[in-house]
């Protein structure tokens, strides 16, 4: 009783009146270390806003916590449940959403904060605390909480590095859940094998879209003086600095222009290629369109802060992709700062330690099962794919789709693959129709962002 009277402090009055009556209330509130912060209703839907109390380090539990926040998209006990792992963090006020696995099984959906993303983060934070393996026993923790609650099968997904996630956690705990559906999901094997990616800039598209691509990076490093005097501008009308993390505003200007051609695939088609300034464009048409690809804002202290916990584990663990720009010999000023560690503060760089992604990407080859892969023909994250193993996997690749690949992208065999495989791990029959909930937008983890690097 005194877990649902601390309850009916944080909930709606319509809502408090009914929880001594409400057999699911009774289930989370009988969950330990769950708190309910608010609910709303829809069609044929609760959704709940909560957070689960997490040790900062499994393995010493008693050393301090944090409260991990996370939302239940609930349709029925008795349904799959579909673990949505974003690999960042949820929206300030999150509202209803629905993933592509959730919406072609009329699941339940938990979506997971990951970890020392903002508010989930222990205070005094200790940050070797964050790695794939605790990020995969916060999940661990939070599928059994839940089990206690729905009696169907379990289904895990994420985009991009909610993709990557969703991989580390069926590595680590694979009896959690009966399937993956990873979308998108970079797989960097050794951290400075990367030529997949320079072959795929070499091929992706037409030969001259990838010259005009390559022309206005070159431009606009050339137009270095009268370019960064821009960006200074911007940034002293904005309030934007640089000295916490990338460093000065002329290496925020070689970043972004670096990062450009990378951003124009990963959210452009090549329908888009006819956009692209030609070499003789003005200083107006070249910079306008590389903040519209790519964003003079991103490599600043203060759009930087919110993405540290990825850049901490992509220099720690997880890889970052490094190319050669063989165009852009002569013409830039710092030839290693296209690196993780290039957007940390001092305090929270490191070296990279590369046997986690070794081990991983051994294990998905050879031991996994169940699991689907989902990639983009010319999305530059997917120049370095997971390889599923033979025991009931798949990789299916969207004909000239980007970071927003997804199994409705996909050729219509392939789709109805994909949907069929995924439906037969959740237990749900094949002719299911798609969900009532026609009021929930689909969330593919990747927000409106220009960048997930």
């Amino acid at each position: 009783m005194a877990a649902l009277a601390a309850l009916l402090v944080v909930l709606s009055p319509a809502t408090a009146a009914r929880a001594a009556d409400d057999p699911l209330l009774d289930q989370l509130t009988a969950i330990p270390g769950l708190s309910i912060i608010s609910e709303t209703q829809g069609t044929g839907y609760r959704f709940f806003v909560m957070t689960y109390r997490q040790p900062a380090d499994h393995r010493h539990p008693g050393r301090g916590g944090f409260d991990q926040r996370l939302t239940l998209l609930h349709r029925s006990e008795s349904g799959p449940v579909v673990l949505f792992t974003n690999g960042y963090g949820l929206a300030a006020v999150p509202r209803p959403t629905q993933t592509e696995p959730t919406a072609l099984l009329g699941a339940n959906q938990i979506s997971v904060e990951h970890r020392f993303f903002t508010p989930s983060r222990p205070a005094d934070a200790d940050w070797s605390d964050l790695n794939i393996w605790q990020e995969a026993t916060d999940e661990h923790r939070i599928v059994g909480a839940f089990k206690t609650v729905y009696s169907g099968k379990w289904i895990q997904t994420g985009g991009s590095k909610g993709g990557m996630t969703s991989v580390y956690h069926r590595r680590f705990y694979p009896k959690d859940v009966d399937g993956v559906v990873a979308y998108v999901a970079p797989n960097d094997v050794i951290n400075p094998a990367d030529g997949a990616y320079d072959r795929f800039f070499d091929t992706v598209g037409t030969a001259d879209c990838r010259k005009a691509l390559d022309e206005v990076q070159r431009q606009a490093l050339l137009r270095r003086d009268r370019l960064v005097p821009r960006l200074e501008a911007a940034a002293a009308g904005n309030g934007w600095t640089f000295e916490r993390t990338i460093g000065t505003a002329d290496r925020s200007f070689e970043m972004t222009v670096l990062d450009s051609v990378w951003a124009f695939w990963q959210y452009s088609l090549a329908a888009d290629c006819a956009g692209v300034p030609a070499a003789t464009a003005s200083d107006d048409e070249i910079w306008t369109w590389i903040d519209t690809v790519a964003g003079w804002s991103f490599y600043t202290d203060q759009a930087l802060e919110y993405y540290w916990p990825y850049y901490f584990q992509a220099a720690s663990q997880l890889g970052w992709p490094s190319l050669r720009f063989e165009h852009l010999r002569g013409v830039r000023n710092y030839p290693n700062l296209y690196t993780a560690n290039a957007s940390l503060p001092k305090e929270l760089r490191r070296q990279h330690n590369p046997l986690p992604m070794i081990d991983v990407d051994v294990w998905v080859r050879t031991q996994s099962e169940r699991m689907m892969f989902v990639y983009g023909e010319n999305d530059p994250w997917g120049a370095e794919r997971f390889v599923p193993s033979r025991r009931d996997s798949a990789l299916y690749v969207a004909p000239g789709a980007n970071h927003g690949a997804n199994i409705a992208r996909l050729s219509p065999a392939d789709s109805a693959a994909a949907t069929a495989t995924l439906r037969r791990w959740a237990g749900v029959p094949a002719t299911l129709a798609k969900p009532l909930a026609v009021d929930l937008p689909l969330d593919d983890g990747l927000g409106d962002r220009r960048r997930i690097r």
